[in-house]
């Protein structure tokens, strides 16, 4: 599943998984996994994680195999990787030995413009962390949480100029991935405008 900053990955995967009862696999969360299980491999993730340095390729794609081999019965939905096209090529090789393969890879394109309205609009009630947009789910009393009456703010994440660099580093991250896959075709374009309830129909049938 790929897509910017305020796609609806998460809101999309949620559903997929529900129905098609996947492994769900985020790189962060199976390392952090492996760190707190004391996996040989999580000891050696946890000297670059202690130090603040990235997990190199050639140790996350050998947890990511451990996490898929302890699974073999179910599929599988990765969220936002591979992010470079090294570690798609090397995802390919493991998943050869694993005798499986990536199926379809949902791109959720949409439009700067959009993004920045879903996005700057966010509020998160600072109390509770209830979750609101100003147009689309708005709060019955303006800037107050419906839940517990706390303080609508809106995150340093969701502000304007945080927003363009998350998405400019997105782009440079991604870009190549989505060529590579689309040369195998395997790739769906969905149009990321689109609301929630348009756009799981059309991912869920490509699936089907």
């Amino acid at each position: 599943m790929f897509g910017p900053p305020g796609a609806g990955k998460g809101t999309q995967a949620a559903r997929l998984l529900d129905e098609f009862n996947l492994l769900h696999i985020a790189t962060g969360d199976i390392l952090r996994e492996a760190v707190q299980q004391s996996r040989p491999l999580g000891l050696k993730a946890r000297e670059f994680m202690d130090r603040g340095e990235l997990v190199p390729d050639d140790l996350i794609i050998p947890i990511v195999e451990e996490k898929l081999g302890l699974n073999r019965d179910k599929g599988f939905l990765f969220d936002g990787f591979p992010r470079t096209i090294p570690q798609a090529r090397m995802l390919e090789e493991t998943l050869g030995r694993l005798e499986l393969e990536i199926n379809r890879v949902v791109f959720l394109d949409t439009d700067q413009e959009v993004i920045l309205k879903r996005l700057s609009g966010r509020r998160v009630c600072e109390q509770c962390g209830e979750t609101y947009h100003v147009t689309n789910i708005p709060s019955k009393r303006a800037g107050m949480c419906d839940r517990c009456n706390g303080k609508l703010v809106q995150r340093d994440d969701d502000k304007e100029e945080t927003i363009l660099k998350r998405l400019g580093v997105y782009r440079e991250q991604t870009e190549g991935v989505l060529g590579y896959y689309r040369d195998k075709g395997v790739l769906l374009n969905v149009d990321g405008s689109l609301s929630i309830e348009e756009t799981y129909p059309i991912i869920r049938a490509s699936l089907k």
